[in-house]
This record gives structure tokens, C-alpha cells and sequence, in this order.
């Protein structure tokens, strides 16, 4: 029996208020010998995701796809549970049938387009993204894609209509995208005074459309630091994990690490995933404190076993890579579910590291990148928070240098690898031949292999930096 608006719409604030589990039946039955796609069917979906039971999607997915739905939004909408489930291919293959059904659609294209860049080929992905732009040439998040899929030269670049753009109306809503996408082609060209001003441009007007207080996070930060303050001795026949986390600050080097280790053989990588924490989250008393006390009470082994389910453990027996930045956040919790699993601490020259932050436009998260004042106090804080992991848990914290990683890739690499229990292979090192889909921001450049042209890329910005180097002094960080 198909449900009524009503009924749809309560199970789709069931499903998005974390309340899936209650809603998961009644979408089953719905959609139970149903021969097209339709809301249903998606809202069922993203139950069954939201509550981690990975096969059972699959299973649904594959169900949808073959009913041989033509609609052109139900390929798009399939394409995006697919990449939801790392099904990339597939993903790629409904955007790109979403496109030929309906080929004046800006939308469609621009997704088609990411979808190309995730999987590196980003010729295709600009094709898809000029496409998008002739259909809708003020389409914001595609005039940033074009400008992130190509390396800006003096012969060929998008300056001049960027600047263009931004002319017409410095203060329209768009000018933060425009403005990123110019600092990058600037930056590119050598041209750092002008980029400087586009970067801060675009991050104050980032910064104005969010409600963020910084003093959350540096709380956030010392609860945990609390709630997780011992560390659980490990049994001599604790297992060695297979499960690999890497975590860092963004644009540290994190995603250069997963294509290096992803490239060995038989090692998989999920991407970035909320799968840990929402493990733990999942078995957590309900009450007995703050969140993060009551997650220092979580049930491990049940943790354990649902990240396990979650990271898709029974279809891929090899290692698996997890690589989420924020999970820096999940260290005291992550080595009470698996005492012996390896965790890569990625560090960059504080400097570097919070000036890639600053001219990277993020979605919803990393909101304190915005501003210099708020960057120092947050990396202050994730200092503070990382010298408290490294006190409980030492050598069991492998920590990587960027700048270190880029410089002498075949040392450190290989020294990396066998921490992490890999057999090493030398041609691991060749990252831009790494077939895997990244979803990253640094989606595009890892695609061109490892440089060192971004370590000490903040001393073409001296004199515009200069007030985050004071704020990070003022705030404890010894720079060099």
C-alpha cells in the first residue's frame, strides 16, 4: 500500500531527526513489491544508510535499478546513494544517464561533473562543468568546480571573467564563490597580493553567512580531554587491527597518506565516513553525564563489531582505511574499541596548514577557517587536544610529517607501511595512478602525483599572514 503525503512526510522527520529505526519498517513495506522508484524508495534508502545496515541498501539499490527507471531525477537521485555506498562507478554511469535524459539540466551536469573528478578524470569532469555553466552561466558552485579542475596559467585561465563577475556586483550572494575560485587561479599565476585579497574576500563573506562561536569547539575539546583522561592497558593477545584510521587538521596531508597506503595491495579505503562515530555513538549509555562522558562509557566490544558491520569489514577481509580529519576528535575511544589498531596523526607546519584551511571553501563543516583570530584559537585547541592523546598513548599514535612525507616520499613511506603492518611496494609512491575515487577537496591534486611546492607556502603571503602568526604565538603555538 503506497503511503499517504503525510504518512511520507512523518517518516521522512523520523528519518532526519536520527530517528530512523522507527520509520525503517513502515518504508519497507511500502516499498515491498514495488516496480518503480519513487520517494519511498529514496527515503528507505536513506533510513537503511542512516542506520548503517550497508547490505540491506545495496540490496534495495540494486532492486531500484533494475525496475529500469527512466525519470531523469530518479537516475540522479539513485547516483547519489550509490556514491553514498561507494559505489562509485555506478554512481557515476546514473549521473551520467541523468544527463542524456535530460541534457538541459544544470544541475545534472554539475553533479555528472564531481562524480568525473572523483574518480580523476578531470578533463570529463570540466567538459560536464562547462556543460552546467552554458545551461546556468551563474551556477556559483560550478564556476568554482572550473576553476579547481585546472591548473591556472598565463595562456589559460579564468581571471578575467572571474574578476568580471565579481565586478558586476561585489556584494551578491555568489561573490564567495567567485572569490575562491580567483584566489586559486591567482595563487596559481604567482599573483599573491591580488589572491590574498580574494581569499579574505570570499572568507568574509563565508564567515558572515554562519553562526559559529569558537568557544563550543575549545570546550568540546577539553570535555573530551576529560571524559577520556586514562588510557586502557593493552593485552599481549590484543590482535593487531586491520582497520587503518588517519586523522590530521584538513589540507594536512591526510588524503596524500590514504592514496600512498591505498595504492598497496589488497588495502581499501572508505573515504571519509561519520561510521566511528556514529558506532559509538549507537552504544553509548543514554544517560550518566555529558555526551562525551557517556561515551567514554560506550560498550566497546559492541562498538567494535558495529564499526566492523558499517566499514563493510565482511565484504573486504584486507585492510581498510579510514580517513576522516575530525576523527582526531575520537582517538581515546577509537583505541578502547581496537587497542591495536593503527592510528596516522598527519601533522603540516602550523602556519601552512591553517592558511590551507583559509582559502579552501569547506561545506558545512570547518567552520572556525574563516578567520585568523578563530583559526588560532581552534588549532590551539586541537594542539592541546593532540599533546593529550600522545601523552596516554605514545608510539601508538604513528605521527607523520607533511612536509617530511613530500620531501623524502621513499623513506618515509615505507617506514609508514610497515608501522601499519603493510608489505610495501614502491609503486604505491605513484599516487596519480591510483584509480580510486576521492571525494576530497584535494580531489584534483592528488590526481598529479607527490610535490613539494606547498610546504612553506605561506612565505609568498608574509606581510598578510603576519597577524596569524601573532595569534598563534599569542595562543601557545611555537613556530619557526
Amino acid at each position: 500500500m503506497l503511503p499517504s503525503k503525510e504518512e511520507l512526510s512523518e517518516a521522512a522527520r523520523l528519518v532526519r531527526s536520527g530517528r530512523a529505526a522507527v520509520a525503517v519498517d513502515h518504508l519497507r513495506s511500502w516499498t515491498s513489491g514495488s516496480t518503480s522508484f519513487g520517494p519511498a524508495h529514496a527515503l528507505y534508502l536513506e533510513a537503511l544508510i542512516a542506520l548503517g545496515r550497508r547490505k540491506d541498501a545495496i540490496e534495495v539499490l540494486d532492486t531500484a535499478i533494475a525496475t529500469g527507471p527512466e525519470a531523469p531525477d530518479a537516475h540522479d537521485a539513485l547516483a547519489f546513494f550509490a556514491l553514498q555506498l561507494d559505489r562509485h562507478t555506478l554512481s557515476n554511469r546514473l549521473y551520467r544517464r541523468a544527463t542524456e535524459l535530460q541534457p538541459d539540466d544544470a544541475q545534472f551536469w554539475y553533479n555528472y561533473a564531481t562524480s568525473e573528478r572523483s574518480l580523476g578524470r578531470l578533463s570529463h569532469a570540466l567538459e560536464a562543468c562547462e556543460r552546467a555553466m552554458a545551461i546556468d552561466p551563474a551556477m556559483r558552485p560550478a564556476i568554482l568546480l572550473r576553476s579547481e579542475l585546472a591548473r591556472a596559467t598565463p595562456e589559460q585561465n579564468n581571471v578575467e571573467d572571474l574578476q568580471a563577475r565579481i565586478a558586476r556586483d561585489p556584494h551578491a550572494s555568489d561573490t564567495m564563490f567567485l572569490s575562491y575560485a580567483l584566489g586559486k587561479e591567482l595563487h596559481e599565476l604567482g599573483l599573491f597580493d591580488e589572491a590574498f585579497a580574494a581569499f579574505e574576500r570570499g572568507a568574509t563573506a563565508r564567515r558572515r553567512s554562519l553562526r559559529y562561536d569558537i568557544a563550543m569547539d575549545e570546550d568540546k575539546m577539553r570535555r573530551i580531554a576529560a571524559a577520556f583522561g586514562s588510557a586502557s592497558p593493552l593485552s599481549p593477545q590484543e590482535p593487531a587491527g586491520r582497520h587503518i584510521f588517519i586523522i590530521g587538521l584538513p589540507r594536512s596531508g591526510t588524503t596524500l597518506t590514504e592514496r600512498i597506503l591505498g595504492g598497496l595491495p589488497h588495502v581499501r579505503s572508505n573515504n571519509e565516513t561519520n561510521n566511528f562515530s556514529s558506532a559509538l555513538l549507537r552504544h553509548a549509555p543514554a544517560a550518566g553525564g555529558d555526551v562525551f562522558e557517556r561515551a567514554a562509557k560506550a560498550d566497546f566490544g559492541a562498538v567494535a563489531g558495529e564499526y566492523e558491520d558499517l566499514a563493510g569489514g565482511n565484504d573486504h577481509p584486507g585492510p581498510i582505511i579510514e580517513k576522516l580529519p575530525f576523527n582526531y576528535l575520537y582517538v581515546g575511544a577509537i583505541l578502547r574499541a581496537f587497542p591495536r589498531t593503527p592510528i596516522i596523526w598527519v601533522r603540516r607546519d602550523p602556519v601552512d596548514s591553517c592558511f590551507a584551511m583559509f582559502r579552501t571553501l569547506f561545506g558545512a563543516a570547518y567552520p572556525f577557517s574563516y578567520d585568523f583570530d578563530e583559526l588560532a584559537r581552534y588549532y590551539a585547541a586541537y594542539d592541546r587536544l593532540m599533546r593529550h592523546w600522545t601523552s596516554l598513548f605514545g608510539e601508538r599514535l604513528i605521527r607523520v610529517d607533511y612536509e617530511r612525507l613530500v620531501a623524502e616520499p621513499g623513506t618515509v613511506a615505507p617506514w609508514l607501511a610497515d608501522r601499519c603492518g603493510l608489505p610495501w611496494h614502491d609503486s604505491a609512491l605513484d599516487i596519480a595512478q591510483n584509480s580510486a575515487a576521492s571525494l576530497t577537496a584535494s580531489a584534483a591534486q592528488v590526481r598529479g602525483g607527490i610535490y613539494t611546492s606547498s610546504s612553506g607556502i605561506w612565505r609568498n603571503y608574509g606581510t598578510h599572514l603576519a597577524p596569524l602568526r601573532e595569534k598563534l604565538i599569542a595562543n601557545g603555538i611555537a613556530l619557526t
